[in-house]
């Protein structure tokens, strides 16, 4: 079970060494659900990132989504998490309203990170911002 992305912020202020931000990431990334190997095909991939990234969603009656990914790279997967804990559980009008570019700067990401690392944060976010 993932942090709530309030808990995220919150432990991400407490660290004052950006190595052991990134240590934290990876924690993050290693409390990911197994991603199920049927849903590493070409149609769950996400384009834009340079490390592989795949995003399964599901989506109940209600409209909320259960949002499942996995990559080969551990930073990625704990930006997986951040994400994770930002949009599943939500509907889509509560997924509109996530202010993920407000969540990305307060956690130092966008000079923490490298332009790639940041491009493929961001695919993920538009992969989920256009869920049907």
């Amino acid at each position: 079970m993932l942090p709530e992305i309030e808990d995220i912020e919150a432990n991400f202020s407490f660290l004052e060494d950006w190595e052991d931000k990134y240590r934290y990431l990876i924690e993050l990334g290693e409390g990911l659900a197994p991603f199920p190997d049927a849903y590493r095909t070409e149609e769950y991939k996400v384009d834009g990132c340079m490390s592989q990234v795949w995003l399964y969603p599901t989506c109940a009656q209600d409209g909320v989504y259960t949002l499942q990914a996995d990559s080969d790279a551990l930073i990625v997967k704990g930006l997986i998490a951040i994400i994770l804990s930002a949009y599943s559980g939500k509907n889509k009008e509560q997924i509109k309203a996530v202010p993920i570019e407000q969540i990305f700067e307060n956690l130092g990401l966008a000079t923490h990170l490298s332009p790639t690392r940041r491009n493929g944060f961001f695919a993920m976010v538009e992969k989920i911002r256009r869920l049907p």
